[in-house]
């Protein structure tokens, strides 16, 4: 019984931290910093400057938005190599779920004991290397 709900627990917070990883892929403002609104003026326009990994973005005080998709591949090479690393972690971290499903001792699928044991290390191997420990 023990085994069984640290299974369940380990699993629970490992798919957690794959889904976090699926959340952080779509969030917007990722860095946000303001542009204007300095005193002394009698008209105080002020802008917000917004990117994620997949554009950068002006919102101005008419709350009008302006985005620029990432077009050329190489333009912002430290974005890119997030992105990139971003989607093998969740890859990696797919598999890991699905190996540790399979493997968890209260599930009917994956064979007798020893496979099941295998498969569980395996996917607790593969939340390591996708970094959602």
């Amino acid at each position: 019984m023990k085994k069984r709900l640290i299974q369940i627990f380990g699993f629970l917070i490992s798919s957690l931290g794959w889904l976090f990883i699926l959340c952080t892929m779509a969030m917007d403002y990722w860095r946000i910093s303001q542009i204007g609104g300095e005193g002394g003026s009698f008209i105080i326009k002020v802008a917000w400057y917004w990117s994620n990994l997949w554009k950068d973005c002006l919102t101005d005080s008419t709350a009008v938005t302006n985005c620029r998709d990432y077009g050329v591949l190489w333009s912002v090479l430290y974005v890119q190599a997030v992105r990139g690393l971003l989607i093998c972690g969740l890859t990696i971290g797919f598999f890991a779920v699905v190996c540790c499903f399979i493997g968890m001792e209260c599930t009917y699928i994956g064979g007798p004991e020893p496979t099941k044991d295998k498969l569980v290390f395996s996917g607790a191997v593969f939340h390591f290397v996708g970094g959602e420990y």
